[in-house]
């Protein structure tokens, strides 16, 4: 089976495509090449490292990375993984999903690193859900035909 290759997009590839990427090459293994972007790229949140190492995911040597650096045919499938922003746009035919997360990251300095680690375990636990339905079968096709 040819591996299935995923990208996911957001703005600044600093948390969500970020954690989805880490998530989704935990979980799909071989089974899938998996890249993330951003159309304003900056670089990976702490906090997105931290509730990620929960898991058992680094993503320390993460970098962000521009989607117009991104190959256009290593991409099978792209993911958007933006609520209340404008998604960037991959300008290539492949499938694509959105899973509309809302972005874990403020600068609101009330939030205190509780609050903050919440808000990133929220947006982390809502892409593993997706992924699991992905790998299900439920969002589109990671399994070869029966």
């Amino acid at each position: 089976m040819t591996p299935t290759r995923l990208l996911f997009l957001c703005v600044a590839n600093s948390a969500r495509s970020q954690m989805a990427e880490g998530l989704a090459r935990h979980r799909f293994g071989t089974r899938a090449v998996v890249q993330s972007a951003g159309s304003r790229p900056s670089k990976v949140n702490p906090w997105a490292i931290e509730v990620m190492a929960e898991l058992g995911v680094d993503l320390s040597t993460h970098t962000s990375k521009a989607v117009t650096s991104i190959d256009p045919g290593s991409v099978d499938l792209v993911i958007t993984l933006c609520a209340e922003e404008v998604c960037p746009v991959f300008l290539a035919p492949v499938t694509r999903l959105h899973w509309p997360i809302p972005d874990p990251a403020s600068d609101d300095p009330t939030l205190g690193p509780d609050a903050m680690r919440a808000r990133f375990r929220a947006a982390r636990d809502a892409i593993q859900g997706r992924l699991e339905a992905l790998d299900a079968g439920l969002e589109g096709p990671l399994r070869p035909p029966l």
